[in-house]
């Protein structure tokens, strides 16, 4: 019994989910990048963020750095250890998981001047689903590709 096209389309759906097309790049500060003198507070209150988003951090390499930090390190502007830091001037970071999320500046006196950002990171949201397709009636003549298709599909996923 070979499987519909139908029903291949909605197994490729499944397994391929749309919301992995919804993730996207965030410049932090937009056209001001990672800087002294911005508000970040201000930049992020219109806007969310989903597990599978990236923020891109962007400064002259050098002047600036970016530490993920708790909640307590980012009140109080502690730097971590070097080892920690991020310095490409490009750090990307993946927002894998709910929840708060803290970075700052270690630069001398940078976070203390506001560059530091707080966002909340929400989970991914998926659209809603189609109901399962109905089992196809058995018939001698495949319709579509004779079956086919149906087979390939089956044996790259199986």
């Amino acid at each position: 019994m070979a499987l519909s096209p139908l029903t291949i389309l909605v197994v490729i759906a499944t397994i391929f989910p749309p919301s992995i097309a919804l993730a996207k790049d965030i410049v932090v500060g937009d056209d001001h990048g990672w800087t002294v003198g911005f508000d970040y507070s201000a930049w992020a209150a219109d806007k969310t963020f989903f597990v599978g988003d990236v923020l891109v951090f962007k400064y002259a390499v050098g002047e600036h750095n970016v530490f993920k930090v708790n909640g307590t390190a980012f009140q109080s502007c502690t730097v971590p250890p070097p080892s920690e830091a991020l310095t490409t001037g490009s750090d990307r970071i993946v927002l894998a998981i709910p929840g708060r999320k803290w970075y700052i500046c270690g630069v001398g006196g940078h976070c203390s001047a506001g560059q530091k950002l707080v966002i909340t990171v929400q989970p991914q949201t998926l659209p809603p689903t189609l109901p399962p397709a109905p089992a196809p009636s058995p018939s001698e003549h495949e319709p579509g590709f004779g079956g086919w298709l149906s087979k390939k599909i089956l044996t790259i996923f199986h």
